[in-house]
């Protein structure tokens, strides 16, 4: 296509010798007298090349050249006057002209003009098309993109980036490590890595966590910035979220721990998933479940899994403190309130500002607490022991009991309007009996911590150890079954825990029978005696022949008067 040229002066004969010159050479002209009518062309046209007079009727040239730079038009600009002077020149390159020529035009000096203006503005064309084309890419890609100087101060960033690390536009020109005290910091380390050593970085499965935001799993990789000539100005950062994916694999593959928490059985991945859910929703939560199974742990995840996790948790056991001694510590006191209050003291609820407040043993809390506590979840709000000044606090509260709340309230013994409050939703955890399929991971677990805490290379439990674990009640659930490792750890100095290490009650239980005879039938004595002539009287041995344990083999023996002289 022919160039599109624009012509304005206010002189006709400018215009029309412009226009015989130009139009010669195959050039679409458009002339204009002045600014307005400039204005209107340059609003329904795309010019390739604009000639302004400085001196017009009404506003300047110069004029004309603020307003294509303010419209942000990409066309060069030549200005024309009869009057040369130094000032004009520089004001006209000042305002982004991109030459400046004399009166009276001379059609080589015309021509010239024209050609090194084309040819600059096919430059500026192929620039801004490739700068469109990045932009556009920029604004496509879902993953987050961040680019920086030698300095770490922030040169551009995409959409994405918004979405994914929390930084909007205003973030461009201020120092990435402003920006970033919101989450743990990884990015920051790669680009600096980067920065540092001039190349490329990369991190996988980063737990990310931004304010009021849901934990998320990010994949970084950085790479140095390069000139055309190699020369080193910067760092890019890539961030692609995949926690999506990790929620996929967690699905496929059965979780075998959340937070603290130990177990792949079914019920404990509906725990999971109720936590998961529970974590954000600013609610009470009621813990129930038998002592030992665990709800301090889940009191612990609902808090760190959530927007609070940056904040405090603290624990109070209601059932271990009086009356006033609870009163002063949930709410705090002044001093001089009661005896003994020798100075101020600053309550678990205020303590908790922001964060969480766990009640555990809830059921055994005084009717006067009760009331205490109900203004709180309502309100929000306490005083403190002997003050009447309204403390206001904004903490969520999470309450355990290994009793039944709703039997209480029918005998009178707890409050029905504070049962309802705390026990808007519910998580019950199952006893270790109604889990036996997460015995082995907890086992595991407790091994590899007291080879850690007493210094041993414990490796495994036995064959008996394992079938008496299976089968025992555990009515101290895991608590019980922690401790009897323990037990067994300070006692056991080879590296496997047998049946003699465990807890006398432990010892003394008699695995059913039922689990233990394999293919022979103990209640036979002519059984028992021949898997004792194959061991050559070897007790353990021939227990093991028959899959029972090595009491059990004793206990037939005595009941059916077996002896080796018998045979």
């Amino acid at each position: 296509m022919n160039a599109k040229i624009l012509i304005i002066d206010d002189e006709e004969g400018i215009r029309f010798t412009f226009n015989k010159f130009l139009s010669s050479e195959n050039y679409a002209v458009v002339t204009a007298k002045d600014f307005d009518e400039a204005m209107d062309h340059i609003s329904k046209n795309n010019f390739d090349v604009v000639f302004a007079d400085i001196i017009l009727k009404g506003k300047t040239g110069m004029d004309v050249l603020r307003e294509i730079k303010k419209r942000k038009i990409n066309c060069p600009v030549i200005m024309i006057t009869g009057y040369p002077n130094i000032d004009t020149a520089s004001e006209a390159v000042r305002l982004g002209a991109f030459d400046y020529i004399p009166k009276p035009i001379q059609k080589d000096a015309l021509f010239h003009a024209i050609d090194v203006a084309l040819q600059h503005k096919a430059v500026i064309d192929e620039k801004e098309k490739y700068r469109s084309n990045l932009e556009a890419i920029f604004r496509s890609v879902k993953d987050a993109i961040i680019t920086v100087d030698k300095d770490m101060v922030v040169l551009e960033i995409n959409e994405a980036a918004g979405n994914i690390c929390g930084f909007d536009r205003d973030s461009i020109g201020k120092v990435f490590s402003s920006l970033n005290d919101n989450c743990k910091g990884k990015c920051f380390e790669a680009l600096v890595e980067t920065v540092d050593s001039k190349q490329p970085a990369e991190f996988n499965h980063i737990e990310c966590k931004l304010i009021n935001r849901r934990e998320q799993v990010v994949a970084l990789s950085t790479s140095p910035l390069l000139d055309s000539q190699g020369i080193f100005s910067g760092a890019v950062m890539v961030v692609k979220d995949e926690t999506r994916l990790t929620d996929l694999e967690r699905e496929l593959n059965e979780r075998q721990q959340f937070h603290r928490i130990i177990g792949k059985s079914d019920k404990m991945q509906e725990i999971y998933s109720l936590i998961e859910l529970l974590s954000d929703v600013e609610t009470t939560v009621m813990i129930t479940g038998e002592s030992g199974t665990g709800k301090e742990l889940v009191a612990e995840a609902l808090h760190y899994k959530g927007s609070r996790g940056r904040n405090s948790i603290v624990k109070v056991n209601c059932s271990a403190l009086s009356e006033n001694l609870l009163e002063s510590e949930l709410f705090g006191h002044v001093r001089g309130s009661f005896t003994g209050a020798i100075k101020d003291k600053i309550g678990r609820f205020q303590t908790a500002d922001g964060g969480t407040i766990f009640l555990d043993e809830i059921a055994d809390i005084s009717p006067k607490i009760q009331i205490e506590l109900l203004r709180v979840l309502q309100e929000k709000e306490f005083e403190r022991v002997g003050d009447s000044t309204t403390i206001k606090v904004d903490v969520r509260v999470v309450a355990a009991s290994n009793q039944d709340l709703s039997e209480k309230v029918k005998a009178g013994e707890f409050r029905e309007d504070l049962y309802y409050r705390l026990n808007v939703m519910r998580v019950t955890l199952p006893p270790l009996r109604d889990r036996r399929d997460d015995i082995p991971l907890l086992v595991n677990y407790f091994i590899k911590k007291f080879n850690s805490k007493f210094n041993k290379n414990i490796m495994s439990i036995s064959s008996d150890v394992e079938k008496i674990f299976m089968e025992y009640p555990w009515p101290g659930n895991i608590r019980e079954l922690e401790h009897a490792l323990e037990h067994a750890f300070i006692l056991c100095r080879q590296t496997a825990v047998t049946v003699d290490h465990l807890p006398p009650e432990l010892q003394s239980f008699e695995v059913a029978e039922s689990a233990l005879s394999g293919n022979g039938d103990i209640d036979n004595p002519q059984i028992i005696l021949d898997a004792l002539e194959k061991s050559g009287w070897n007790k353990t041995k021939a227990a093991s022949l028959l899959g029972i344990s090595r009491r059990s083999i004793y206990r037939k023996i005595k009941e059916y008067s077996i002896t080796e002289e018998r045979t």
